[in-house]
């Protein structure tokens, strides 16, 4: 609960006041901490505006395990993502997130850092899935791809404000790059 409640803080005040104005002690301040206490709970301000991801790669891993195992690894990943897309975007401070995240160097970085630990679990989760019929570079083509699609989803919905439909954009670039499998 503190950590949701730092990382509300920390994304409200990056909002307002830009990334690199907004202080550690800032935040802080906001939440009626200190900075030290701060520290306690993220390593970095970016780590603010990612809190719970650790856990959300947990999550989506497990939802791709849970999958049926003859399903095809594309869709497993289309499905999965398509669900978790419909759970974490529902409201206005998801889109303020992407913009921040969108318009901050500092936080694109920290965002590909996070999706790259998402891929490598992922990759291995479909190779296990797979029974040795995929191998570690289709697999990484395939996450890879994934969060390709990802994000340019996030991208348009940005540039429309918030009122594309994300699970259609999501269908729409899952289709666009469905891969063709050998015979």
């Amino acid at each position: 609960a503190v950590r949701a409640e730092i990382a509300q803080a920390a994304v409200g005040l990056f909002a307002e006041r830009g990334f690199d104005d907004t202080t550690v002690e800032d935040i802080a301040r906001a939440v009626g901490m200190t900075k030290r206490s701060f520290f306690r709970y993220f390593p970095t301000k970016e780590d603010a505006v990612f809190a719970g991801t650790e856990v959300l790669v947990e999550q989506v891993v497990a939802d791709l395990e849970a999958r049926p195992a003859d399903e095809d690894p594309w869709d497993c990943l289309h499905q999965v993502l398509r669900r978790w897309q419909e759970r974490i975007y529902t409201s206005g401070a998801e889109l303020a997130g992407e913009r921040l995240i969108q318009s901050t160097p500092a936080l694109r970085a920290r965002l590909h850092q996070k999706r790259e630990l998402w891929r490598n679990a992922a990759r291995d989760v479909l190779v296990a899935r797979s029974r040795g019929a995929l191998d570690d570079f289709a697999a990484d083509l395939l996450t890879n791809a994934a969060t390709a699609v990802l994000d340019s989803v996030g991208r348009e919905w940005v540039r429309t404000d918030g009122r594309a439909d994300r699970a259609e954009l999501l269908d729409r670039g899952f289709g666009a790059l469905r891969p063709r499998l050998p015979a």
